[in-house]
Order: C-alpha cells, then structure tokens, then sequence
C-alpha cells in the first residue's frame, strides 16, 4: 500500500510533568510532525492517496490553531496550570490528558485527532512521527487494514464474496 507523507511546523512549549531532569522546567521546541496517509480502497482517479494540500488543511490547520505558539500541559500539572492561567495570554495553554512528551503527543495526534479529522473522507493516518528536537523523535504507528480501524475513520470495505 501506497503511503503520503506530509511534514508540519510549529513552535510550542511544555514541561515533562514530574520528569527527573531539565525537562521538568517550563520550556521550548520547534516540533516537526510527518503525517503518514494511505488510502485503503486504492489512489484516486488522480494517482494520489491525498491531495497533501488536505493533510496541511486539516491536520496542519489544527495544529496551527490548537498547539502553535502555546503551552501544552498534563491535565494533572495542577499547580503549572494554576500558575499560567494568572497570565495574560492570547491562547490559553492546551491540557492534554497525558504528559507532554514527544510519544503522547504523537500518540494523540494518531489516536485522537485524525479518526475525528478524516472520517467519512477513504484515508487512514497510520502513521505519526514527531520530532521534539533534530535529533530526538517518537513514532506511533496503526494497522490500516484493522476492521477496528478502519470503522473508527468512517472507511466501510465491501466483502468480497
């Protein structure tokens, strides 16, 4: 199966939520996001899996709302949240429902966002990889041909009898 990739920029901070070391103090990235799509009823009439310019539109429009230039925060980092809501912010820090590390916020890209992004449009985002820093990257990954996953994307395959 053919897959589309599509590359997205964006800035943000956060803090690792009881972390050992530095990464436990308030800070910043410029993450890089490779959203990987596949079609599983075949390419368009075009030869595409996607236009890439619908991955920027849905998945890249999403992050530009939601995560550029923002604080990202685990919903349990109570006194972080406390103490960024006395600020004066154009956006309000986003609360995640897990720690903020580069594999749960890919994690939740994937499992999350994308199923509700791309339902009922024939493409499955199987794939996320998310560099924090140029050298420090997770990937989470699906099975695009799971029934469970297809039915979460709003993709029904006829059987073949």
């Amino acid at each position: 199966m053919i897959s589309a990739v599509r590359r997205l920029q964006f800035c943000y901070g956060h803090r690792v939520y009881n972390h050992e070391s530095k990464c436990a103090n308030l800070h910043g990235h410029n993450g890089v996001v490779f959203i990987h799509a596949k079609a599983p009823q075949g390419l368009d009439k075009l030869g595409r899996v996607i236009d890439f310019s619908l991955l920027k539109d849905l998945v890249g429009n999403w992050i530009e709302e939601e995560w550029d230039h923002r604080m990202i925060l685990f919903k349990d980092d109570v006194a972080t949240i406390d103490l960024l809501s006395k600020a004066s912010w154009s956006k309000k820090p986003f609360i995640l429902d897990a720690n903020p590390t580069a594999e749960n916020m890919a994690k939740f890209l994937l499992e999350d966002l994308s199923p509700k992004l791309f339902y009922g449009k024939g493409i499955i985002i199987h794939k996320v990889v998310f560099y924090e820093t140029e050298n420090c990257y997770a990937e989470v990954s699906i099975e695009p041909n799971d029934p469970k996953v297809l039915e979460r994307f709003g993709i029904l395959i006829a059987n073949s009898f």
